[in-house]
């Protein structure tokens, strides 16, 4: 069955003359009378019924109708949905993020890609960046929002965007003495709390850059737990388990029984990136970047 033959089958059925359906058609009558019984033998069913009084429509045709009507405005459809996809307008976006980006970036950029790719479908998790290397490589995942470096292996599939750059602040529970005082604190200042922190293998350069903190303070941090999430970590500190070093951003998650601190010991700064298979070529992805890179520059003039 071919669009054309349903496309001569509504023209009958609304005009219920051949010669007039053959006129709106630009064509003559015997081919149009030829493609309308070439359809009912495919279709098994008479969809006219023709007598001398004129041309009506058959049960079957009456059925017909409303879907031939369908599929031919689903087809005009078509060019324009095809269009759409070519410039990333529709389709699908796996973003997965590290839970400090949920503090920080991810909204706002969402919000701004929300308006302009409303149709998009976008399906979010959040992992770690040592996942989100091992879902990126076996492409199971458009692009991950992670904290650097990618390891060597990494580096030659995938591309990589900085996106933020931010200090560590400290997580401390509320009601120590050393919080009396307003202002930066040092490490020094603090009792020798537990400290709480993301094992070295989910993130190595996160891990070492907060060691760095308390050995530039001639300061051996006791261990206290180790925790993948962010969540778990600011959980831990209002149990009054121990302290932590976090991203200044992760100071948006308010919990009852922490209180954030800036340091005023000389801290890193922790990179937040965005990262992407090289060779996907998908325009929704290839849109995400271009907005991505506007909304950074933007932010730079500000």
């Amino acid at each position: 069955m071919e669009l054309r033959q349903l496309r001569y089958f509504v023209t009958v059925a609304e005009e219920l003359h051949f010669g007039k359906a053959a006129l709106r058609l630009h064509m003559t009558q015997p081919p149009l009378s030829q493609t309308i019984q070439a359809l009912e033998e495919e279709l098994g069913a008479a969809l006219f019924e023709r007598n001398r009084r004129g041309v009506t429509l058959s049960p079957a045709g009456t059925a017909l109708l409303p879907e031939a009507r369908r599929l031919l405005a689903h087809a005009q459809e078509l060019p324009q949905l095809v269009q759409r996809a070519a410039g990333g307008e529709v389709g699908r976006l796996t973003l997965a993020f590290v839970s400090s980006a949920d503090y920080s970036v991810l909204p706002p950029f969402l919000r701004a890609y929300r308006a302009a790719y409303p149709q998009v479908q976008i399906t979010l998790q959040e992992a770690t960046s040592d996942l989100q290397l091992d879902d990126l490589l076996h492409n199971r995942i458009d692009a991950g929002l992670l904290i650097p470096p990618l390891p060597d292996k990494a580096k030659e599939q995938l591309d990589y965007l900085p996106v933020l750059n931010e200090p560590l602040v400290l997580a401390l529970p509320a009601g120590l003495p050393a919080l009396k005082k307003k202002g930066k604190l040092t490490l020094s200042a603090l009792p020798p709390l537990p400290l709480i922190i993301f094992p070295r293998a989910i993130s190595p350069a996160l891990h070492d850059a907060i060691l760095s903190v308390f050995r530039d303070a001639g300061i051996t941090p006791q261990i206290g737990q180790e925790a993948i999430q962010m969540q778990t970590i600011v959980s831990l500190v209002s149990a009054g388990i121990g302290m932590a070093l976090v991203p200044q951003s992760v100071s948006n998650l308010m919990r009852t029984g922490v209180e954030y601190r800036a340091l005023a010991d000389a801290t890193p700064l922790v990179e937040t990136g965005l990262a992407w298979r090289r060779d996907n070529a998908s325009p929704v992805l290839h849109g995400f970047l271009d907005l991505l890179r506007n909304e950074l520059r933007k932010s730079a003039l500000c």
